[in-house]
Parts: structure tokens; sequence; C-alpha cells
């Protein structure tokens, strides 16, 4: 497994949001990313998970609820890659995939044009 420190491992992720257009940064609302060590024991190779409702199914109703949850799993991106460079690229890839969801694309679509 690739060695990397948390601290090296939440700068490429933090490199990556920055990477995003401003004008999707500027919509996006009431969503936070985190990097977690390992995801759940019955998914331990999931690099990325969104959890919330999308942009595109909220309604008059989304007042006062908890930020969509990002999370960047930081052992299974250093198991997935072999070199630094891997890790940069893998970590990006994750971050707009998951950034995706939060704006309503779906998983097939994300892997249609690239991004799965």
């Amino acid at each position: 497994m690739l060695e990397m420190t948390r601290e090296a491992f939440e700068e490429l992720v933090s490199e990556a949001l920055d990477r995003i257009p401003p004008e999707l940064t500027r919509v996006m609302d009431n969503v936070a990313v985190f990097v977690e060590d390992e995801p759940e024991p019955s998914d331990p190779e999931l690099l990325g998970l969104y959890e919330g409702t999308p942009l595109t199914e909220r309604g008059e109703w989304y007042a006062g609820v908890l930020p969509d949850r990002i999370s960047i799993y930081m052992g299974p991106t250093l198991r997935h890659c072999a070199t630094t460079e891997d890790v940069v690229h893998e970590v990006a890839v994750t971050v707009v995939h998951e950034v995706a969801h939060h704006f309503g694309i779906e998983d097939e679509r994300l892997h249609e044009l690239g991004w799965g």
C-alpha cells in the first residue's frame, strides 16, 4: 500500500475542490466535504460517498436540514493506487464524482462522461 500522511491526502482533496469551476462552487449549497480513513466494512473499497439530497431534488420543504456530506476515503484510495501521481488523479476523479452527485448527476451518466 502506498504511504501518505493524512495532511498530504487532505491537501489533495482541497486542491481537487479548488479546481472545480467557480460558477459551480457558487451554487453548491449546504454540503460539507470530509476525509475519512475507511468506509463502512460492507464496502471496503469505496473511494468516496455522497449522502444527502441533491440540488435537483430540493423543494420548498428543504430548510433547516443538516448539510449533505461528501466523504473521501483515504485507505481504499491509497490501496488502489501505485504512485503518488495515481493518488492525485484518483482523488480528483473521486471529488468530481461525489460533487456531481450533489448536483443530481447519477453514476451511469458519470461513467459515460469518464468520471466513473
